[in-house]
């Protein structure tokens, strides 16, 4: 055990029984959403020549796995992941399969390709919601948790840099499809070995005796829909962190299209390479460096001056006179981005209660891709029309504003039961 003086630290996370296997399980079947954008546009393209169509596919298999993401992180907290989780990753690597297979050689239909791009995004399993679900089962240790949480961002943000790369080596060794079946492959294995775990079987027991033995169940003339939105969103802790996360992901999808256009305009498009690794290991330092320290300040606090001060280091961004300072602005930048994600997610487990624990932090991802979706397609129609440094400005906008909000929000709830008293 750890002593006051002395926080418990990474190597406690993992020497957690268990916890190295499920772990590892949940991030090799996450590799399949690092390897599978890049494989899949690059195979939607070289099989149709057709950049238009394989952005159109790639926007609806994003928009699907997004908004449908609380949905199938519904059904994990209903029938537990041992029983919801397989079919969706059957289903979700059959589709990857038949796209694999209908890209491997040109001349396939535009039609069906974006019907099995939109098949698969609607069953993209939720295995990082469940990785973290499983964290809060597995550390009951607030602090404890906050570092497993943060090495969990931080290991996924890797994820999305090694796959575009292993998917970029497939497909100049192979063909893009052999990338977008390796994908398949990947969500299947580690999906199996994570819903075999110990730790999955134990925790759907222990949750499934904790919702029959404390939790009440609808009457007779209660709607089991309104009640479960109820039990869900009734105390509003949810919002905050969903709030923030959207503003969050908007800084960074702007910013993903700005690194490109002022490397461009600099006649160093390649550089950007670097800006984004730069912001990348940012993040990572950030991330670790933010697990280890025992806060006593409130998750809202932090989370608000976290997007605060992302948003501010966004800004000044775009006055960079080179692309080594915006390098190393982004990577100012990156040291606030996975401390936001885990606050975010620490914020959503706290808020709902065992039995949603899982659809609460499939919200904060949807919010966090949503924004980022949004960003890019926002700033891209402003990129055109004004000065690069005022379209950093505008792209920072969403951080501020929405920790300006969630603070507001947060201190009128506070003054509320104050006046009741």
């Amino acid at each position: 055990m750890s002593s006051p003086s002395r926080p418990p630290s990474y190597i406690a996370v993992l020497r957690t029984p268990q916890a190295c296997r499920v772990f590892g399980a949940a991030l090799l079947g996450r590799l399949s959403y690092g390897t599978v954008f890049l494989s899949l546009v690059l195979a939607l393209t070289s099989a149709t020549g057709s950049y238009a169509v394989a952005g159109g596919a790639m926007a609806l298999f994003g928009l699907t796995s997004s908004l449908l993401s609380p949905l199938r992180a519904d059904l994990i907290d209903r029938y537990g992941p041992r029983r919801a989780l397989p079919p969706m990753a059957v289903l979700y690597a059959l589709l990857l399969v038949c796209l694999a297979a209908a890209t491997w050689q040109p001349g396939a239909s535009g039609a069906l390709l974006a019907t099995l791009a939109v098949a698969a995004g609607a069953c993209t399993p939720p295995l990082g919601p469940v990785m973290r679900t499983l964290w809060s089962d597995l550390l009951a240790d607030r602090q404890l948790l906050q570092r497993a949480y943060s090495l969990d961002t931080v290991a996924e943000e890797l994820l999305f840099v090694t796959g575009p790369l292993l998917a970029g080596l497939l497909a100049a060794l192979a063909k893009p499809a052999a990338g977008v079946a390796l994908s398949a492959l990947l969500v299947l294995i580690g999906t199996f070995a994570l819903v075999s775990s110990p730790v999955v079987r134990a925790a759907q027991t222990l949750r499934a005796g904790t919702v029959s033995a404390g939790m009440p169940h609808p009457g007779p003339d209660t709607d089991p829909a309104s009640s479960r939105w109820r039990q869900m969103y009734g105390m509003g802790g949810l919002i905050h962190p969903v709030v923030v996360s959207v503003g969050v992901g908007m800084c960074l999808g702007a910013l993903s299209l700005l690194m490109v256009v002022f490397a461009g305009r600099h006649h160093q498009g390649a550089a950007v390479a670097w800006v984004e690794a730069a912001l990348s290991v940012g993040s990572a330092v950030g991330g670790l460096a933010y697990g280890a320290v025992s806060w006593r300040v409130s998750g809202q606090v932090r989370l608000s001056a976290l997007a605060a001060a992302l948003g501010l280091t966004l800004a000044a961004a775009g006055f960079s006179p080179n692309l080594y300072v915006l390098a190393a602005v982004a990577g100012v930048a990156g040291l606030f981005v996975a401390p936001a994600l885990t606050t975010a997610y620490l914020l959503a487990d706290e808020s709902a209660a065992p039995q949603n624990r899982t659809r609460a932090g499939a919200w904060v991802n949807t919010a966090f891709n949503i924004g980022a979706s949004s960003g890019t397609a926002a700033i891209g129609l402003l990129v055109g029309n004004l000065p690069l440094a005022l379209c950093f400005v505008v792209a920072a906008a969403p951080a501020l504003l929405s920790a300006v909000m969630a603070l507001g929000r947060q201190r009128r709830s506070a003054t509320v039961p104050a006046l009741n008293r």
